[in-house]
């Protein structure tokens, strides 16, 4: 990388969304009586919003009851990486046709466990950043 290049780019909302959809694991962060909560979820991007599936439990509870959560997914290579937050509204689908929807999405808990509720993320403000990696 020349002297003079700035190894951090900042990245437009739409490539912030792509980047996201590119990847299935990101860190969903709440609030819980003052003190920040960090749970990793495996999601999918549904009509640019963050869609999760969780069961009852201080994860569910944090997000939905909090006035605000963020979320973050990443992704690197050896020559560098990208980083996307978003800050948002949680919300538990209750809609027959939300969570129809929702269940045409390939997204399956990773782990045996029963996850039956549908959690949307829905956006405020989204950022993301590109990294290129020193030699």
């Amino acid at each position: 990388m020349p002297a003079d290049a700035d190894p951090v780019t900042v990245l437009s909302e739409d490539e912030s969304w792509s980047l996201l959809s590119s990847v299935s694991l990101g860190r969903l962060v709440t609030i819980l009586d003052g003190q920040p909560e960090i749970f990793p979820v495996n999601f999918v991007i549904q009509r640019r919003t963050v869609l999760f599936r969780t069961a009852q439990g201080t994860k569910l509870f944090s997000a939905v009851m909090g006035d605000r959560v963020a979320f973050e997914a990443d992704d690197h290579t050896a020559a560098g990486g990208w980083s996307v937050i978003l800050k948002g509204r949680a919300h538990v689908l209750s809609a027959t046709e939300e969570i129809l929807e929702a269940e045409e999405t390939p997204l399956i808990p990773w782990i045996p466990t029963m996850k039956p509720l549908y959690v949307r993320v829905v956006a405020l403000e989204i950022t993301g950043r590109r990294f290129e990696f020193g030699t």
